[in-house]
């Protein structure tokens, strides 16, 4: 079995992080979660805006980076109620961004954190790992117990409860403990989903494999 894997970044990750700045200029100089992706029910964003709302008293320099497009048109109401709980000030919505600035806001976080109902494999959790950054995740994502075990993340229930504890349990971690895991997350992403190895296993995995002639053909599918 090789697993599926993504590309990690290239370029300065300064560049990259200016780039997502220009972006989002109200990150800069801020410690953030970043959730990349689409802002959709099935990722549970509703989740991660009630748990941040009920955690924001008990890290006030932290933030909440909620990047992606909005093809629902859901975002209105998600920021109605960050305003309800008061802390519309705390989160940031710079929509979709691509490229260098994509990278950036991956560079620029704490970690990344997606309380997702569903994902067969989650590309940006990998590029949040190849950025080094700790990924906090709902247990639906699949590939979120094998990080969990690596230490490279958190996992926990993809409910309300389940999200508040995932933040909680960042904020209760001490500034070495969250250095350990982002160098963790590192080695997850290149031993586990850097797509440059996996080709490489790919290719191993053809180069061993044996090769049936024509007749060796017809007695397999005649058997």
């Amino acid at each position: 079995m090789v697993p599926y894997g993504a590309s990690g970044p290239t370029g300065d990750p300064e560049v990259q992080k200016n780039a997502f700045f220009a972006k989002c200029p109200q990150a800069k100089d801020k410690r953030y979660l970043l959730f990349l992706g689409r802002i959709h029910r099935k990722k549970g964003c509703d989740l991660l805006i009630d748990a941040f709302a009920k955690v924001a008293a008990s890290d006030p320099d932290l933030y909440l980076v909620m990047a992606g497009p909005d093809q629902q048109l859901w975002s209105a109401k998600l920021k109605a109620t960050a305003a309800s709980a008061g802390v519309a000030d705390r989160i940031f919505w710079p929509g979709l961004i691509t490229g260098d600035a994509k990278w950036g806001a991956f560079f620029g976080s704490e970690a990344f954190v997606l309380p997702s109902h569903q994902e067969n494999f989650g590309i940006a959790v990998a590029e949040a790992l190849a950025c080094g950054k700790p990924v906090l995740l709902a247990d639906k994502v699949n590939i979120a117990e094998d990080i969990a075990a690596d230490g490279a993340g958190l996992m926990e229930l993809d409910t309300a409860e389940g999200t508040l504890r995932l933040l909680r349990r960042w904020i209760g971690m001490t500034p070495q403990e969250k250095r350990h895991m982002a160098e963790l997350a590192h080695r997850c992403f290149h031993s586990r989903y850097d797509m440059r190895e996996n080709a490489k296993a790919i290719i191993r995995l053809f180069g061993t494999a044996t090769v049936l002639t024509p007749t060796e053909v017809g007695t397999e599918v005649s058997t």
